[in-house]
């Protein structure tokens, strides 16, 4: 019982020195307003996300041209690389290089990469589905084993309240997916791009730069739990994915074959888990916990 709390508490002041991540709604790069009019003809200003091209290069190889925000290219690059297994989590990066006017981020590694029989250049567009994956993602769910962790219900409340709660571009502008590597019920990393797999993305190549220690994490997205969303959480080394969206049925079957703690239409005092029912600890009264207010409902909110 000594070492466990001792390994926790070291843990724990491992994640303080990291550095905390949330959205920045108010960046001028992020949205710009547009002119309209509404069901009545009545003139209308809203502020809407701006999206840019990426293009991704590893080493000298072009990998890819994505459709994102583009707020931490950096992170982007090295989470897209890792979780298409293009970047193996011991490979050495000596140098990540961001070109603003050529819309360009270059990762260079201590050994050498060859993609080209692989590899065509390809376009990812902005919407929910990701256009294309390279490398056999079926790799991380095979022998994977998966942390003997703990989700107390008090966390999962507090854990949604606060993400929903949080200023973001989807409450400035909507039409924006997020992500949020949580430590029990506090967020410590929030990603928003116009696709959810950049944002889940984007943390994974935070969490590799800064080392952050997988094993006592949850992961929150505000998409469907699809087998990539599962896959990429598997690769990431985190034993809990929540969401407030629903399920597919690849997603629950993957989930289940490696212990992952599956938990999905989380909204308000609701969830349903469907995988991983025993990491979860019911220590939270209903009684004490809000429904979701109507201005923090997401698109789709109603479907489930």
């Amino acid at each position: 019982m000594t070492e466990t709390v001792q390994a926790r508490s070291t843990n724990a002041r491992k994640d303080q020195l990291v550095p905390r991540v949330m959205p920045d709604p108010k960046n001028p790069r992020l949205t710009e307003r547009v002119m309209g009019i509404d069901q009545t003809g009545a003139p209308v200003e809203i502020g809407v996300p701006v999206e840019r091209p990426l293009t991704l290069y590893l080493n000298s190889q072009e990998i890819v041209t994505m459709m994102t925000i583009n707020d931490y290219p950096e992170y982007l690059a090295l989470g897209y690389l890792l979780n298409q297994n293009m970047l193996k989590p011991d490979d050495v990066v000596t140098e990540v290089v961001y070109d603003d006017d050529l819309q360009v981020v270059v990762v260079y590694t201590e050994r050498g990469t060859n993609f080209e029989e692989k590899l065509k250049k390809k376009t990812l567009t902005s919407g929910c589905a990701q256009g294309t994956a390279f490398g056999d993602l079926m790799e991380a769910i095979e022998g994977a084993v998966l942390p003997k962790a703990e989700l107390r219900t008090s966390w999962l409340y507090q854990m949604t309240h606060a993400v929903n709660t949080a200023p973001s571009l989807y409450l400035e502008a909507g039409a924006i997916h997020g992500c949020v590597l949580c430590k029990e019920g506090e967020p410590i990393c929030y990603m928003e791009d116009v696709g959810r797999h950049n944002a889940v993305d984007k943390i994974a190549g935070w969490a590799w730069r800064h080392k952050v220690d997988a094993a006592d994490k949850i992961m929150y997205t505000t998409g469907r739990l699809t087998s990539e969303m599962v896959i990429k959480t598997v690769r990431m080394g985190i034993p809990i994915l929540v969401s407030r969206s629903g399920f597919t049925a690849w997603g629950i079957e993957l989930a289940r074959q490696v212990g992952l703690t599956l938990i999905g239409r989380t909204k308000g005092k609701r969830f349903i888990a469907l995988s991983g029912q025993e990491r979860i600890v019911f220590d939270q009264s209903l009684e004490f916990v809000a429904e979701e207010s109507a201005r923090h409902r997401r698109k789709g909110s109603d479907d489930d």
